[in-house]
């Protein structure tokens, strides 16, 4: 189900099998993992897709940086809905992008589709484009979905991926894969 969503957010795409192209997957041990690294990403496509499936060591929001990047060179937007309100957060000058906002410990589980567009483009700062969500059945009152839209303000080329939670770690079996897209 991840994939068909996955297929029809992905802007200039049409879906079909030569669309993606899996370029690494990562499967969080039993120890856990503060950071989840894509690195030596290469430069063969138009646009990249992350696709995560996360829970966490502690209740907390989830965060990624392009090239080792943790300057104030982020900006994000984010509209939320949990069924019964809604919130919308912008916010200049951040030295990460967000996940997920809320992920949380236990059997519920957090998932996202990162769309990051033109990342190795040199002549205009990184659009990323995101759309996540948690269902913990009721139990912490954290349902969410998410709309997020964010800026990497620098013109270099996308060549690494850092994700992180705010505290703790990503709990084993969390698994995030990173896709190249060709495009049109």
């Amino acid at each position: 189900m991840l994939n068909i969503i996955a297929g029809t957010l992905s802007v200039g795409v049409t879906p079909s099998t030569n669309s993606y192209e899996s370029i690494a997957t990562v499967t969080v041990g039993s120890g856990g993992s503060s950071t989840v690294t894509f690195s030596s990403i290469p430069t063969g496509f138009t646009h990249l897709q992350i696709r995560a499936m996360a829970t966490a060591s502690s209740s907390t929001a989830s965060y990624f940086r392009f090239n080792g990047d943790t300057g104030s060179n982020y900006s994000r937007h984010m509209l939320q809905g949990n069924g019964s309100s809604a919130a919308a957060y912008a916010g200049a000058s951040q030295t990460s992008m967000w996940f997920i906002a809320d992920i949380n410990t236990g059997v519920y589980v957090a998932g996202a589709v990162v769309d990051i567009l033109d990342y190795k483009d040199t002549n205009k700062y990184k659009t990323v484009r995101i759309l996540n969500g948690v269902d913990n059945n009721n139990t912490s009152g954290n349902n969410a979905i998410e709309f997020v839209s964010g800026l990497w303000m620098n013109t270099n080329s996308v060549t690494s991926i850092d994700i992180f939670p705010l505290s703790g770690t990503f709990s084993q079996y969390s698994s995030f894969a990173l896709y190249g897209i060709k495009g049109a």
